[in-house]
């Protein structure tokens, strides 16, 4: 059985792929400093796949600690998830950002080397892509100067990972750039948990639709869109965990020790906040109340995939309807205030 090591794997994608790295029957090592996910997400990808992973509580920013874990394991391969992830918040905070995503990459690629461990899968983002000029994007669209400082170290840790596969570093690496992760497993037993006020839309807004918070608020309605609202490709979350699979067969197949490939991971459609809003209700049959507010910053306008290349080389396609996964979301969120009133 070949031993993956997932950093970030009690977060949101990361227990998720945790589950489908299981299932598939590989051995799950996970590093987690647990700041915005919770221990016991380990107890509930036990109960789903009959196994619990490994786990380290450490930073990955911390080398001594990352060592550790490479030293009492025998890795054939790493997903790194652990990172800051919100853009308006790393507009606020940059630096913290610039530290958590940046020096972790940098750590994990040193304890990489150091033990020969050659498989990488990056989390990546359609950030990168900025604000493009056509729509949609596919993995050969312009790298344009990023709109948040969350973007520019998605950006970044692309180049530190292509610079170290180009200085001849034995390393094969694919870099997943997802669009908008929604939705949580069918069992409703892992999903989307923010810790404090949700910066993802489709958590504020299951959290508004049980009551927990007043209203939902839509960040613009004077965008070039059909409707004025931002328009994103949402991509059902354990569509995109699968993804992470297919990446690591790829990697199997790949006979050098130096290669890295790029993919979009998402649905090749764009759903307005207005649209998804809409689609939220008719899947659920619940209203939820929303007012247009100001325009955020470091948003931007509208971005959708085109994933052919994902289709093609991963033999991966997202399968999972808009108002499915918006489903998932809701009983998710409604198994979650029934466990909060335990």
């Amino acid at each position: 059985m070949k031993c993956i090591l997932i950093t970030g794997g009690t977060g949101y994608i990361g227990s998720h792929t945790a589950v489908e790295f299981i299932n598939a029957g590989y051995n799950v090592v996970i590093v987690d400093n647990l700041s915005n996910s919770s221990k016991q997400v380990l107890d509930r990808i036990e109960t789903i796949t009959g196994a619990k992973p490994k786990f380290y509580l450490a930073d990955c920013t911390d080398s001594n600690a990352m060592e550790k874990v490479f030293n009492e394991n025998h890795i054939d391969g790493v997903i790194h998830f652990a990172a800051s992830k919100a853009v308006g918040e790393s507009v606020q905070k940059p630096l913290l950002y610039y530290r958590n995503n940046i020096l972790s990459l940098i750590v994990l690629l040193e304890c990489m080397q150091k033990n020969k461990v050659v498989n990488f899968v990056f989390s990546s983002s359609c950030t990168v892509y900025g604000q493009p000029k056509e729509l949609p994007v596919d993995e050969n669209s312009p790298i344009l100067p990023a709109s948040s400082p969350y973007g520019n170290t998605k950006q970044i840790n692309e180049e530190i990972i292509r610079d170290t596969i180009a200085s001849k570093a034995s390393l094969k690496a694919v870099i997943l750039r997802y669009f908008n992760p929604i939705g949580a497993h069918p069992t409703g037993l892992i999903g989307e948990e923010p810790q404090g006020v949700p910066q993802n839309l489709v958590p504020y807004l299951t959290q508004v639709a049980i009551g927990q918070r007043n209203e939902l608020a839509v960040f613009g309605n004077d965008y070039n869109t059909p409707d004025g609202s931002c328009i994103r490709d949402y991509i059902y979350v354990v569509d995109l965990a699968q993804a992470h699979l297919k990446a690591f067969e790829k990697l199997d197949q790949i006979n050098s020790s130096n290669w890295v490939e790029y993919y979009n991971i998402g649905t090749g459609k764009g759903e307005s906040v207005l649209e998804l809003i809409n689609a939220f209700e008719k899947a659920t049959q619940v209203k939820v109340p929303y007012r247009i507010a100001n325009r955020r910053e470091g948003d931007i306008e509208a971005i959708w995939a085109n994933a052919t290349k994902a289709n093609n080389e991963l033999n991966w396609v997202a399968q999972t309807s808009l108002e499915e996964t918006l489903r998932t979301a809701w009983i998710w969120q409604k198994n979650l205030a029934n466990s909060n009133r335990d």
